[in-house]
This record gives structure tokens, sequence and C-alpha cells, in this order.
């Protein structure tokens, strides 16, 4: 994903966005937890308002960032999926899968995370609902949280 990140700075940039890189800083494979934590930590902290994550497949990262409360990573593969992201869950972070996303794609979709905005209404009852739920497992000791059931 370090290309298309390096993409999407470029765009943010020509654009006038802001924004903080919180790594990697080549193309050697990393381990994207580290990374989809910093970001979502940022962005649940309100260092940051919005957060772009970028793996292979933007699965692994947006399971990561989805782990920190408050955070609702989209894992988006079009501009569909992120418009509906943004206008009906209020996503905070982006999730992006450089080998499913051409780059043209990529940088589409990041303008429209950037420019769309929730639509509240109905969609407010719901997004209520799952920060019930949140709150719920928050109040929930994790060592009272069941591991996993295969091996890891």
């Amino acid at each position: 994903g370090f290309y298309l990140k390096e993409e999407i700075k470029k765009y943010l940039k020509d654009y006038g966005h802001t924004y903080i890189d919180f790594g990697t800083e080549n193309a050697e494979s990393v381990d994207y937890p580290e990374f989809g934590y910093k970001v979502a930590e940022a962005v649940a902290s309100g260092k940051c308002d919005r957060g772009i994550l970028i793996c292979r497949t933007g699965i692994g990262v947006s399971i990561t960032a989805n782990k920190i409360p408050g955070i609702r990573a989209a894992q988006c593969h079009d501009l569909f999926t992120t418009k509906m992201a943004r206008e009906h869950l209020d996503a905070n972070v982006l999730a992006l899968g450089a080998d499913v996303v051409e780059k043209e794609l990529a940088r589409e979709m990041v303008k429209l995370f950037l420019l769309t905005k929730f639509s509240g209404g109905r969609h407010a009852r719901r997004l209520k609902k799952l920060l019930e739920i949140e709150e719920k497992y928050l109040r929930t000791r994790s060592h009272e949280l069941q591991p996993p059931k295969h091996k890891i």
C-alpha cells in the first residue's frame, strides 16, 4: 500500500488538505496492525478528523482500526460504498485495498470520503444503536471476552 499512500498524499496536498503520515516509509512488508492502530488512535483522540488506511486488501487495517472505541472504519472498494459509509454510518476512517482499487479510483474515493457529510435522520438512530453496542462491550473487561477457538 505504500505506493498508493504516496498517490493519496499527493492528492491531499494538491487540494490543500493537511495530513499526518503515520507510515510506512517504504514498500517493505510491515505488520499492518501497528499502523491501523496509530491512525485509529489519532482519530479517536481528536488529533485527526478522519483517517485513511491502506493495506493490500483494506480488510486487515479496517479490522484493526475498528478495535478502537469511537472508530467506524469502512473498507470500501468503490464510490458507492464510500458514499454510503459516510452518509449512513458516519465512517471516520476509510480503508483501501491497494491490490483492489486503482489509484485514480482511490483518489476519487478519498475526495468523496472527505466531502460527504453524515445524513442523520434514520441513520442517526441506527448509529446511536451501534454506539450503544460499543459502549456495552467497553464495560466488559477484556479478560472476560472469549479468545478465538482456533489456534493462532
